[in-house]
């Protein structure tokens, strides 16, 4: 594929300029013919992302080859079922392109088993939640009563195994600790589904102490445990993980959802890599790796058979379109300039870390060796919300996220999660990334949190140095002309 734009930094999406902003054009005509509101809401997201210093670590800019294949008449086929085995007919060409993207992705991340149905993340979890709850309660259940499906079971077993199914536990990363919602936490229906109990991290330090894991382990005895954060700044060794499993006969399930770009593009291996050492692997398509937003699962052989049955067990008709561009994703994905791309990721967020610190800026673990970094803003008297909102007065685009025993919440939360997924698709390199640094530690240093009638501090409200915003909002552009976003696609 040729690309219109000289010199592009390795990593970097590239395509046809001209056959992308064609292709752009004649579908934003098409689309406006009918709503013209839409096709300008579609053109005018563009140009925000444009103008935005995003860095949001579950955030990134797909391909303009991925992004085009959403758009198809695959969206019109309901393909309820697995490759081959469909409950509707004519499905051949669904067949196709779920068989290329399960195929991809087992040799992308070297995988015995991969199902790409999931819709999301939460539907990749829950799959395998279930697929785990299947091949470990239903299935000996079954053979007890000398069943072959749940169908066949008297009205008496069908209730104890309804009981055994609602009575089983998971262990997790807490949330303060860079756990997420949906490893059994009460809010999501996975907390409604187990009973839950959380492992953290040392208090100094913010890293995991694999001994206290294993102490939590022995203790609740789980029959999933989960690994996988959202907003843990550090590697996770999974062959410990998976030792501590073991130990206990628990499932270990892994959920990459964030660092599948970095699994996939090698940077982390060996004991770092979940997939040979999970029992079940999830993970997004987005995010670091950089697809279309969708879910899928990678399982070990003894797995496989209940994880297929994720549609109609909890998913609906699967996306076909989706489905496609998942193919084209990981496709790109294996291409040698995608591990480049994910070494630059690390690479960045590194010294983004080193440049933030050495401005005084606090962060949780002290750094990182993934593609994300906590910032704790207390020390600047802020709430994350507060800190969230006056970076985004000033252009720079983060999330609010608590910190490992935050006093404020989950809400107003104590913390910054920040990423660089995004920026190195636009080809930020280390300079970039520490005037990155500066002008983040600079709106942090100029917002002062605003008083209440009672001389409190309120949490949500702030004030920005005059002239701060408009400053560092001009520092973002000047970045941003220097790395645009989708170059060579002129939308007219």
């Amino acid at each position: 594929m040729t690309t219109s734009v000289e010199n592009q930094p390795v990593g970097t999406h590239s395509f046809d300029g001209a056959a992308a902003s064609a292709a752009y054009r004649n579908a934003l005509a098409v689309i406006g013919a009918v709503e013209p509101r839409v096709a300008d809401a579609i053109g005018q997201e563009l140009a925000d992302q444009r103008a935005s210093l995003k860095l949001i670590a579950s955030e990134n800019y797909a391909s303009p080859a991925v992004l085009l294949t959403m758009g198809n008449w695959f969206s019109d086929k309901y393909a309820e079922g697995t490759v081959g085995h469909r409950f509707y007919a004519g499905c051949q060409n669904v067949d196709t392109v779920e068989a290329l993207a399960a195929e991809h992705a087992r040799e992308l991340f070297g995988a015995a088993h991969a199902y790409v149905q999931p819709h999301s993340g939460i539907d990749a979890n829950l799959v395998a939640f279930w697929a785990v709850l299947a091949q470990r309660v239903e299935l000996p259940a079954l053979e007890k009563a000398g069943a072959k499906h749940v169908n066949d079971l008297t009205d008496a077993d069908w209730a104890q195994l309804r009981r055994a199914l609602g009575d089983q536990r998971m262990l997790g990363m807490s949330l303060d600790s860079g756990g997420h919602l949906t490893h059994g936490f009460r809010p999501n229906i996975s907390g409604k589904m187990f009973e839950q109990s959380s492992y953290g991290t040392d208090p100094g330090t913010g890293l995991l102490d694999y001994a206290a894991v294993r102490a939590r382990a022995h203790e609740f005895r789980p029959l999933i445990m989960m690994a996988g954060y959202s907003a843990y700044p550090r590697r996770v060794d999974f062959a410990a993980m998976r030792e501590i499993a073991d130990e206990v006969g628990a499932t270990l399930v892994v959920d990459m959802a964030h660092f599948a770009g970095l699994v996939a593009g090698k940077v982390l291996t060996g004991d770092f890599d979940p997939v040979p050492h999970a029992h079940v692997v999830t993970s997004t398509s987005h995010k670091s790796l950089r697809g279309p937003r969708g879910g899928f699962v990678l399982a070990q052989p003894e797995f496989a058979d209940a994880v297929d049955r994720g549609c109609p067990m909890v998913l609906g008709g699967p996306l076909p379109h989706v489905m496609a561009a998942k193919a084209v994703a990981f496709a790109e994905a294996r291409q040698p300039s995608f591990a480049t791309y994910a070494q630059n990721i690390v690479d960045n967020a590194v010294t983004l870390a080193d440049g933030l610190r050495k401005r005084g800026v606090r962060l949780v673990t002290d750094g990182t060796d993934n593609h994300l970094v906590l910032l704790d803003v207390t020390s600047f008297g802020l709430t994350g919300r507060q800190a969230e909102s006056a970076l985004l007065d000033a252009g720079i685009v983060t999330n609010r996220n608590s910190v490992p025993a935050d006093p404020n919440g989950a809400w107003y939360t104590s913390g910054v999660r920040i990423g660089t997924p995004a920026l190195t698709t636009r080809g930020f390199g280390a300079a970039e990334f520490d005037q990155v640094a500066e002008l983040i530690a600079g709106v942090l240093e100029g917002t002062t949190p605003t008083t209440t009638s009672s001389n409190e501090p309120s949490r949500a409200k702030y004030t920005l140095a005059e002239g701060l915003a408009d400053r560092t909002r001009d520092a973002a552009a000047e970045l941003l002309s220097g790395h645009p976003l989708y170059a060579g696609l002129d939308l007219g």
